[in-house]
């Protein structure tokens, strides 16, 4: 048995909850990890677990044993990222979690220049508007829009995005163009909800000390960029897009701007990765990566008249 493996092994069933999760994101056979799990028990002579049919559990032995091998993984992790950093080229398979359109337009683009700098990292991006939970997935770092909700994670800002209301050319034919946020009520919105909780986000708009939130109506809602898109360029209603995501469509008359002078709240965009590991070489110099990326995009960062300070309304 491979002790270093097997431990391995063991953090990742804990942190997955379960065999079958930790065998895929260690891309091992399930057999495999069971294996080494009572290959273990049996070398240590005391039980980790307590397996049922639907669930496992951690036993008091086997909490105290998953502390110190979280101790003992970090410090061999060290060890060889010593070697790796001396070299100044990190290596090894590396999960991250982006958003669709953010990884579209903004991250796969650059990808060649990350590359480039650490040709011996494996990248493994996933892009989903749906928020993974990292340790369960596997997942080593993602990029994040929006307030963050779960403390347990270590979070860096690197950015913001900033929304433009916009309509297809055939639907402001149709309907018009509003001239203020209010005007809204009358005209067909295209609706985003939260993949995780189904609740439909609100818009807001700012101008000069007025500011407004509130629900817009609308015959559909989507929960993925992509989707979204489609629908505003099909003319099923007015929407709210980021910059990067705009720009084409813009350029080729597809889509106009609307109410040019209202501002939006911007979205703050984190990296975030669990605090209960070492952050290895490879994810950090990703993390460094993306934040040199943002930095250097005048719309990922805040507008000046993107906050103002003012009481809320109602459309």
């Amino acid at each position: 048995m491979n002790k270093l493996q097997a431990m391995e092994v063991f953090v990742q069933v804990v942190d997955a909850g379960g065999f079958t999760r930790a065998a895929e994101n260690m891309q091992l056979p399930k057999a495999t990890v069971s294996t080494l799990i009572r290959s273990l028990e049996t070398a240590l002579a005391v039980k980790l677990l307590h397996r049922t049919t639907r669930q496992i559990s951690v036993t008091a032995d086997g909490a105290s044993y998953y502390e110190r091998c979280l101790r003992i993984l970090s410090e061999v992790r060290e060890a060889e990222e010593s070697l790796s950093r001396t070299r100044q080229s990190p290596s090894g398979r590396l999960r991250v979690d982006a958003p669709t359109g953010m990884a579209s337009e903004i991250i796969i683009p650059a990808l060649p220049d990350f590359f480039e700098r650490y040709p011996d990292i494996a990248l493994e991006l996933g892009c989903s508007d749906r928020p993974v939970d990292l340790i369960e997935e596997g997942v080593d770092c993602a990029v994040r829009g929006g307030n963050l909700t779960d403390s347990s994670l270590i979070a860096r800002r690197v950015g913001v995005i900033n929304f433009f209301t916009c309509a297809s050319t055939g639907y402001i034919a149709k309907f018009g163009r509003p001239t203020h946020p209010n005007e809204l009520l009358h005209h067909r919105c295209v609706n985003y909800f939260s993949a995780k909780t189904g609740k439909i986000y609100d818009w807001d708009f700012t101008r000069d000390g007025e500011r407004i939130q509130a629900p817009v109506p609308g015959k559909i809602a989507v929960n993925d960029a992509n989707a979204y898109v489609s629908a505003g360029l099909a003319g099923l209603g007015i929407m709210q897009m980021t910059q990067s995501m705009l720009a084409p469509y813009l350029a080729d008359g597809r889509l106009e701007l609307l109410l040019k002078d209202w501002s939006t709240d911007p979205l703050p965009i984190h990296v975030v990765y669990p605090q209960n590991r070492h952050l290895s070489a490879k994810v950090r110099v990703f993390v460094e990566w993306i934040a040199e990326l943002f930095a250097g995009m005048p719309e990922m960062q805040i507008k000046a008249s993107a906050r103002p300070s003012a009481a809320t309304a109602s459309l």
